[in-house]
């Protein structure tokens, strides 16, 4: 029986597309759900800023009246328009490579009339986004800001001729009860650099005072690498929004120069994986109370950005943010932080946490293909 690809055009269809997997990953243990109200406000053009430099569709594959894959197309044209680029992302599909075919073939379509020339993903909007197809890790429960996806995936695209364009690396750190003696410089570089982390704020103070400048510090300090976009004050505002309320002032880290301007930051929040994924994804009508009480009790952290301004690189900046950190985690209970996929190639981030005997768990990647 033939695939048959639908664009997304209405609500409903819309609320097929964020749903889908919930399907197709219902007897997989690992798979935790994105959270449907952010899903329906990403690709609503008036609640995400980054409609205002990308353009996107989504689409459903339908095989005998039932659904067996999605995909959306996005040209992000900050990023993407002096390589030609078209981006996949939002990519799920039973193990049939015709249907995967569909879908690819869909999306090279959509970007061919658009001028495009190469195809690559699975990425987002931007890098606020999840990005990047797990292809080792597959026996561990999924960080609820990453993507998770059958192991299948992979090899099925290389099929169809795709080839890595870059991968990340995923890894935790177990907190131990003791601070590392790296720890005994941090009052030296204070002294030397006039440097300190923020204290004394609740969140909503620290926003106040400091988010724009995070953000604007997160755009230069992340600015060289691969497939980055920067964020506009819109986009800023709203991810402010979003997720202050949710931030603990225990687990972000901002380092300030003896002016009060941001050096570098460090955002962690209690890993929701475990409470999402009892949610179903869903805020509405008990599921809140899951994320609650993951943000009040836990013992794991993820860690969400961090960031140093390039001026700041060699000041010991991450030390004062991870002495903060660690303190906090002693206090509170903290075992272990797994962070945000790191991009293999970047070693000021690979070799930060050498201290900590890091421990990989997990490994992404984005492909690419000329059309």
């Amino acid at each position: 029986m033939s695939v048959e690809i639908i664009k997304v055009a209405t609500h409903r269809q819309l609320k097929k597309f964020i749903t889908y997997p919930e399907k197709l990953y219902k007897d997989c243990p690992n798979w935790v759900p994105a959270l449907q109200g952010d899903e329906y406000d990403t690709f609503n053009p008036s609640k995400n800023g980054a409609y205002d430099f990308c353009e996107a569709d989504c689409f459903l594959a339908y095989r005998g009246g039932e659904i067996v894959g999605r995909v959306a197309a996005i040209i992000n044209h900050q990023a993407d328009d002096r390589e030609g680029v078209v981006r996949f992302g939002w990519l799920d599909f039973i193990e049939d490579e015709e249907v995967l075919r569909a879908l690819i073939d869909t999306v090279q379509a959509w970007g061919r009339e658009r001028g495009r020339r190469e195809i690559r993903g699975p990425w987002g909007f931007t890098d606020m986004d999840k990005e990047g197809l797990l292809t080792e890790g597959f026996e561990h429960l999924s960080p609820f800001t990453c993507l998770y996806n059958y192991p299948y995936y992979g090899p099925m695209l290389e099929k169809l001729g795709f080839e890595k364009q870059v991968d990340w690396t995923q890894r935790y750190i177990t907190i131990s009860n003791q601070l590392p003696p790296m720890f005994r410089y941090a009052s030296l570089i204070e002294q030397r650099f006039g440097l300190h982390v923020v204290t004394g704020m609740n969140m909503n103070q620290m926003c106040r005072r400091y988010g724009m400048e995070i953000f604007h510090a997160y755009n230069e300090a992340f600015a060289p690498l691969e497939g980055f976009s920067p964020l506009t004050d819109k986009q800023i505002k709203n991810y402010l929004r979003t997720y202050v309320p949710i931030l603990d002032k225990d687990f972000v880290a901002v380092v300030v120069d003896k002016d009060d301007r941001p050096a570098g930051f460090l955002f962690c929040v209690p890993s929701l994986s475990k409470a999402v994924k009892k949610s179903g994804g869903r805020l509405l009508p008990f599921g809140f109370l899951h994320i609650l009480k993951a943000l009040r009790k836990n013992d794991a952290l993820e860690a969400l950005l961090i960031g140093v301004l390039p001026e700041f690189q060699a000041c010991g900046v991450p030390m004062l943010m991870f002495k903060y950190i660690h303190e906090n985690c002693i206090r509170r209970g903290i075992k272990r932080i797994i962070f945000n996929p790191q991009l293999e190639e970047n070693y000021k981030v690979q070799t930060l946490f050498e201290e900590y005997h890091p421990t990989a768990f997990m490994r992404r990647r984005a492909y690419k293909k000329k059309f």
